[in-house]
């Protein structure tokens, strides 16, 4: 067997500089001296053959393309290492979880408290972004899964579908379709429009409107289901949401109306996310069925 030429101290040198963006900070977040760092480093890209960071004026060290494969790498080969060491075995369950933004507030607490309660003393690390950002956060191992929805994805991902959501209009109790059981895009799009402009969310909604021959007026776009519920109760336009949620009133007490759209409309799909090239872990694997049990 060939012999590993580092040990986890100079790992933790590496992973170090990947967190802090610097030789001097990640001297002080491990307590050594700053040279100690700097060699470290230098020994990784000895036997690479390649710089694992870019070093750039007034940015700090960011990973280059092969340094963000690697730290991904010896990121999890250092958790790894750690669970096993740790005396505690399968109990010591750590988990890196990102969630879209719009998600979050719906499904995540819910499902971090169903996971804690089954893996007591497990620790779990939340990331809230965009899609694109959360993506390449897992592709990299800088977290382990993220419950995002199924639009734009990169390769190399495994995802597992939980739910298909449908889209639905957003309306003030009083408004002139508020009878109707389906609300068609077209009549809707007479309205002021408030969009979620989120990417991805925001074509995707406009890509309903194109796919029912409407052309909508957009009033104002927000990154908050919150706020578009707010804005749509006080008379500011008509709103579309692809977030299932089971109350009617917003921050200020006022209150909306949901109604499915009429037609044949691609729905939302929620999805787990996770690197293909990595193992999945115990604690991966113990997340993801439960989130298939209560999606």
């Amino acid at each position: 067997m060939k012999p590993i030429p580092f040990g986890f101290r100079q790992i933790d040198y590496l992973l170090a500089v990947a967190e802090t963006g610097s030789t001097a900070a990640a001297a002080r977040l491990t307590n050594v001296s700053q040279p100690s760092i700097s060699v470290a480093i230098a020994q990784f890209e000895a036997h690479f053959g390649a710089p694992l960071f870019l070093r750039l004026p007034g940015q700090g060290m960011q990973p280059t393309p092969l340094g963000r494969d690697r730290i991904a790498r010896l990121r999890a080969l250092r958790a790894e290492a750690g669970t096993l060491f740790d005396g505690e075995g399968e109990t010591a369950q750590q988990l890196r979880l990102g969630v879209f933004s719009t998600l979050g507030p719906r499904y995540m607490p819910m499902l971090m408290r169903h996971f804690t309660q089954a893996n007591p003393g497990a620790s779990i690390r939340l990331v809230e972004g965009d899609i694109a950002t959360l993506a390449q956060s897992v592709l990299a191992g800088e977290l382990d899964l993220a419950l995002v929805y199924d639009a734009g994805l990169p390769a190399g991902l495994e995802v597992c579908e939980l739910a298909q959501i449908p889209p639905r209009a957003v309306l003030p109790p009083d408004h002139r379709l508020a009878d109707q059981t389906s609300i068609d895009l077209r009549d809707l799009a007479e309205d002021p429009l408030i969009l979620i402009g989120l990417p991805h969310s925001r074509g995707y909604f406009l890509s309903l409107f194109q796919i029912s021959g409407a052309r909508p007026a957009i009033a104002y776009e927000t990154a908050s289901i919150e706020m578009l519920r707010a804005l749509v109760a006080n008379g500011h336009g008509v709103g579309l949401l692809a977030t299932e949620l089971p109350y009617d009133q917003t921050y200020d007490g006022r209150r909306v109306i949901d109604r499915p759209l009429s037609g044949t409309l691609p729905p939302s799909r929620v999805v787990l996310i996770r690197a293909a090239r990595f193992d999945s872990t115990p604690a991966m694997t113990s997340f993801s069925a439960m989130a298939e049990d209560l999606i």
